[in-house]
């Protein structure tokens, strides 16, 4: 018999995702093997040690399919290919090989609303309107006055309607032009998209971030969407703000109700390989679409939001969106996976730093997204404590960044490359120049570095990730979230007899905290206490200090 050459799965462990870390890499960015200044799967499967190292449970790994890469590979020109400049199908299995090897479990991203324009779907769908695939994505006529068939707006700026001259028809592209959308409403669009997920399920994966996952289905009638009002304008980022996208509220363009039945499907197929699913939501009500879409056991396992990735930072803030999402998910079981940095906005570093000891910061921020309730992501470079980069104009590469400049300097300040050690000018991550800048305050804090400093960020991380799992009430435990002044973020997270009581300073300044009844310290977690013991059930937390302590019934 020939052996099958395809990676085995771990063995089989029921619902390891509630509560797990994802470690997210952006594989152009994390070790170049070939030295073509871009990172690759062999560099993916070099850096694996280090990986389980720091104590996550699975990587997510950005796309790496075959693409023109004009959005860095979530322009996807073959779902089932392994772009050239990342290496082969065959150095994708070995990686998943050794990765189950080490105790990882590998997610990898799925784009399914859209494709690439040069994806051979595409190619046929644009000659004509009555070939095999003519409906494959959305196309409608032009108005009377030529103009597109509605007032939709791209994500990236600008209609999101593309005018095609050989059928004489708009087609619909939500983010870039060069991204078209696919029609899920054609019965075959959904058996196509189905079967790419299955064949990376067949290759051994663990698990899918399925990228704007509430953009599968659009309004078949093509009806306007209605004016933001102004408290939703208000609400956004400053980036969007200066992008015609907020200017609509997006009722008819994405998170459409047939979007349910299609990720029942999805759930069907996943649970049959024992896979798991985690969802992007991009919406204005993101807490009730993640709490929809992750409720009754039956449709994505977890979601995640914009809504932790903005600008806005406060205990206050923090409390009433993870409070909402609670309150709307309990009833039908929904789960959230929280994430503070990934490669779509600016590092947590740089986005809610308000001054003090940067380390102490990248340490709180750490703990209080493992411990906050469901599972987390981690950003390749949070456990550093990686700051945005500043990027220069001439060497911008993403579109986003390149079309909103100055207002918005894109993606590219979080993208940069991992530094592995502090050598100039490449930090181990390349012998050439990188496809973007090496910065050179990422040297001094390079991985070689930290390993040697007790007190490093990475040495935080790795110490406070194998404390976690030591209290399975901070891994699995339901969460009370308490009402407390600023800056104090405070919550309890309970698990049968155990409950374990948390609080955060979100400051730069001392704060003064006062326990609840009967809590005694838990130690050995490594984040900044007061020397002094507790007095009175008071205690007072040190600049972006925290505390974890045993309550008694």
């Amino acid at each position: 018999m020939i052996p099958d050459p395809r990676p085995q799965a771990l063995p089989s462990a029921p619902e390891w995702w509630r509560g797990a870390c994802l470690y997210q890499v952006y594989p152009r960015s994390f070790q170049d093997t070939n030295g073509d200044g871009i990172g690759d799967l062999p560099g993916i499967s070099a850096r694996l040690d280090y990986l389980a190292g720091l104590g996550v449970d699975a990587l997510w790994i950005s796309p790496f399919f075959t693409s023109p890469m004009k959005d860095f590979g979530y322009d996807v020109a073959d779902f089932r290919g392994v772009d050239p400049i990342f290496g082969t199908l065959a150095d994708f299995d070995r990686l998943v090989e050794r990765a189950h090897g080490l105790g990882l479990r590998v997610v990898i991203d799925q784009v399914l609303s859209h494709s690439s324009d040069e994806h051979p779907w595409f190619q046929e769908s644009r000659c004509s309107r009555d070939n095999a695939k003519a409906d494959w994505y959305v196309w409608a006529d032009a108005r009377p006055d030529g103009t597109p068939p509605n007032n939709w707006q791209s994500v990236f700026g600008g209609s999101a309607w593309g005018w095609e001259p050989r059928r004489r028809q708009y087609y619909l592209h939500n983010f870039l032009a060069s991204q078209p959308d696919l029609n899920f409403h054609a019965p075959e669009v959904q058996e196509q998209m189905l079967e790419a997920v299955r064949f990376w399920l067949e290759r051994g994966v663990d698990g899918f971030r399925f990228d704007a996952c509430n953009f599968h289905f659009h309004d078949r009638l093509l009806r306007n969407n209605p004016p933001a009002s102004a408290r939703d304008r208000r609400q956004t980022t400053s980036v969007i703000q200066s992008n015609p996208y907020a200017f609509q509220r997006h009722k008819y363009d994405k998170s459409q109700p047939e979007n349910l039945a299609f990720l029942r499907r999805l759930r069907q197929l996943l649970d049959g390989h024992g896979a798991m699913s985690l969802g992007e939501v991009g919406d204005e009500d993101p807490e009730a679409v993640m709490a929809a879409y992750t409720g009754g056991g039956d449709k994505l396992h977890m979601a995640y939001s914009f809504k932790l990735l903005s600008e806005t930072f406060s205990a206050g803030f923090l409390r009433r969106a993870l409070t909402r999402f609670q309150r709307l998910a309990t009833a039908g079981g929904g789960w959230g996976c929280w994430c503070f940095s990934n490669h779509d906005t600016m590092r947590v570093a740089t986005r809610w730093a308000r001054g003090g000891d940067p380390r102490a910061f990248a340490k709180a921020m750490v703990a209080l997204l493992a411990t906050l309730g469901g599972s987390f992501c981690l950003y390749q470079g949070e456990e550093l404590g990686l700051t945005q980069a500043e990027v220069p104009f001439e060497r911008l590469v993403d579109p986003y960044g390149i079309a909103f400049w100055p207002d918005f300097k894109g993606r590219d300040g979080c993208r940069t490359p991992m530094p592995w050690t502090g050598e100039a000018p490449w930090g181990g991550f390349s012998r050439v120049e990188p496809w973007l800048p090496m910065p050179a305050e990422h040297l001094a804090l390079a991985v070689a570095g930290q390993q040697e400093d007790p007190d490093s960020v990475l040495a935080f991380v790795r110490a406070f990730m194998a404390w976690r799992r030591r209290h399975p009430a901070l891994v699995r435990g339901e969460v009370v979230f308490h009402r407390s002044a600023e800056p104090l973020f405070t919550f309890t997270r309970v698990l049968g007899a155990q409950r374990v009581f948390a609080a955060f300073n979100l400051s730069p300044e001392p704060a003064l905290c006062t326990l609840p009844a009967r809590v005694r310290s838990l130690t050995g977690h490594g984040l900044a206490l007061a020397p002094a013991p507790i007095q009175d059930r008071r205690l007072q937390l040190p600049p972006w200090g925290g505390f974890f302590g045993i309550q008694e019934s």
